[in-house]
């Protein structure tokens, strides 16, 4: 008895810590996809301003808001992946019965991992030979692979994302699209 006690605290603990843990990474996308698009829009604004007002853009602007689009596109996955707001051919799906939906939502999301762990996997690959050759972009002399950087972790942190909704629909009866996204044809 004292057993079986003893490891449904430690799960309670596994849980909570994964529940933190998770709490923390949602934090961390709203932060960057944020900061992201505020830099986009201050970096656009401003260059169209200052042209407008002086004539001259800003040297700086487009590496930097390329930065801003890599950071929010490549982070953005993860973060629709959590929300089920994910880019979708979803014909197939609703047009399905609820048994085939269930399979559909444990298969879709697993392949889709699967790409973004390969995706992740080259991006590493590509990010550390840019790394290796110092290349740094013109106009700040900004090291490029400090900007490429965004991919392998958006498509690492993307695939473990969907791999949360694989398990969600493994886990529960109910068709989910994300943790706390149900299928419309179930609500």
């Amino acid at each position: 008895m004292e057993n079986t006690q003893a490891k449904s605290s430690s799960k309670k603990k596994q849980n909570k810590v994964f529940k933190f843990l998770d709490a923390t990474l949602h934090t961390v996308e709203k932060f960057i996809l944020s900061w992201s698009i505020i830099v986009i829009s201050v970096m656009t604004v401003g260059n169209v301003l200052t042209r407008m007002i002086t004539g001259s853009s800003w040297h700086f602007a487009a590496e930097i808001s390329r930065l801003s689009v890599i950071v929010a596109s490549f982070m953005g996955i993860s973060y629709a992946a959590r929300k089920g707001r994910h880019i979708s051919m979803s014909a197939l799906f609703d047009l399905s019965p609820k048994p085939v939906k269930k399979a559909l939502s444990i298969i879709n999301p697993l392949i889709t991992a699967l790409v973004l762990f390969i995706v992740s996997y080259y991006g590493a690959i590509y990010t550390y030979g840019i790394y290796e050759t110092g290349r740094t972009t013109a106009a700040l002399e900004f090291p490029f692979w400090l900007m490429v950087v965004a991919i392998p972790v958006g498509c690492f942190i993307g695939g473990i994302q969907f791999l949360r909704n694989m398990w969600m629909n493994i886990a529960n009866k109910e068709v989910y699209l994300a943790e706390d996204k149900k299928d419309y044809d179930e609500q």
